[in-house]
């Protein structure tokens, strides 16, 4: 037997191992990419972050041109108060509605047009501070209860969506309505809707 031959082809085939294994946990291993975070990007064709900006975009622009804005102006010589109700998910998949709500703040508030109050629960917070602020505070740092800004108005909401699928392809479609109400007499002031449709294409296999 040639033993300088049989080491050889050993030594060749722990190589080609070592080179295939290390292919392979080369081509596992994770990638990121750092991207804007207005750069659009539709990976499965749900809602995600891009729908949620642009849709309080251009509702949020929409309430503010409206009548009922210049309305109150005129007659009470002050910007409304507003505060953002709740923005019901009815769609048939997961939808965060605390990010949509976050984007709809954000654009009332860098308007400029009104004054935004605090969500109940930012509130219950807020009234626990002040309560401590009673017993523990100096008195000329303290901030006394009842001196709250009661809101205005109440945007509320729903998410709703209709999938329809064929085959490898789907569509998507949501459905955004948004109400303003008037909290001094349940007036509905200003009534939006935002509508987006997505063709979803799944590839087949490919060998």
């Amino acid at each position: 037997m040639n033993y300088r031959l049989t080491g050889a082809l050993t030594l060749s085939l722990a190589l080609a191992s070592v080179l295939l294994v290390g292919g392979v946990l080369q081509g596992c291993s994770t990638s990121v990419e750092r991207m804007s975070t207005e750069e659009v990007v539709d990976l499965s064709g749900s809602w995600n972050d891009t729908d949620s900006r642009l849709v309080s975009e251009e509702m949020i622009s929409d309430v503010l041109s409206r009548p009922w804005l210049g309305e109150f102006v005129a007659r009470e010589g002050q910007p409304p108060a507003v505060i953002v109700g709740e923005i019901r998910n009815l769609s048939h998949e997961h939808i965060n509605v605390n990010t949509f709500v976050g984007d709809m703040e954000r654009e009332l508030i860098n308007s400029g047009k009104v004054e935004f109050v605090a969500s109940r629960g930012e509130r219950g917070e807020i009234r626990a501070e002040r309560k401590d602020q009673e017993l523990h505070a100096r008195d000329d740092t303290r901030n006394p209860m009842g001196r709250e800004v009661g809101a205005d108005f109440m945007l509320k909401g729903t998410i709703n969506s209709i999938l329809d699928i064929e085959g490898k392809k789907q569509v998507r479609y949501y459905q955004v309505d948004l109400t303003l109400i008037s909290l001094a007499d349940n007036r509905k002031v200003w009534v939006g809707q935002k509508k987006i449709k997505k063709l979803v294409k799944q590839p087949g296999l490919r060998w």
